[in-house]
């Protein structure tokens, strides 16, 4: 299998082993960093691996390659199609931008940005993933984009967005670009993800050398009872 065919368990069975919660064959990220979960495959012994600790953690997100078969204890939340994108190749760019490393002090900012734009899940921890950077206008953050899961060789591209009042500025391209740059000079092969209807974002994926990889499967689980939730 593919490290990226299930990233999320590629990632916390290497490189964020640290962030991982649960044992044997059913992984998820500590919750101050990201709700994604995996299960190491779809046998019967890995899918109730599964089922236990969403029952014992609460709801997670299931992304990967495999359509996700059902999980004991466990109801679905919400399912939508996705595609996976990697950039072998980046292209050209003409739009720099002056950009600044963002961290610990940026956090509540960071934290707000996404809670307004919503690029996805986004907690309290999720800018200590990987590496962030951002626009700031008059000390204010405007734009940021930064790293997630990190699969043994790769890294994700995510938690991209721009305050609506500076959209049309060419801001996320140009924060997008230098982060995957940034991952390439490392020796990793940048990727990403996206819902399949979101076809503007795919465009400027596209423009930037993403090419599709394969479609995803996102699936939202949720424990059946959720008296059992602790």
């Amino acid at each position: 299998m593919h490290p990226l065919d299930n990233p999320a368990w590629s990632a916390l069975r290497s490189t964020q082993a640290h962030l991982a919660r649960g044992k044997g064959r059913a992984l998820r990220y500590d919750g101050e960093y990201a709700i994604f979960a995996a299960a190491e495959d779809h046998g019967t012994e890995a899918l109730a691996a599964l089922g236990g600790l969403i029952a014992a953690t609460g709801p997670a997100i299931l992304l990967q390659r495999q359509p996700l078969l059902p999980v004991p204890g466990t109801i679905v939340g919400k399912r939508r199609e996705g595609v996976q994108m990697v950039a072998e190749t980046l292209a050209p760019w003409d739009a720099p931008c002056d950009f600044v490393p963002l961290g610990d002090t940026d956090a509540a900012e960071m934290l707000a940005l996404a809670t307004l734009t919503e690029p996805g899940p986004f907690f309290a921890r999720t800018h200590r993933l990987g590496d962030f950077i951002g626009v700031k206008r008059d000390g204010r953050l405007i734009a940021m984009a930064g790293e997630r899961m990190k699969p043994a060789g790769f890294t994700e591209v995510s938690g991209v967005c721009t305050h609506p009042d500076f959209r049309g500025q060419g801001l996320a391209g140009a924060l997008m670009r230098m982060v995957a740059q940034r991952i390439a000079a490392r020796g990793e092969t940048p990727f990403l993800h996206a819902y399949a209807d979101n076809l503007g974002a795919i465009g400027l994926y596209e423009r930037l050398g993403f090419r599709l990889r394969c479609a995803v499967d996102v699936t939202v689980l949720e424990c059946a009872n959720r008296s059992q939730e602790i």
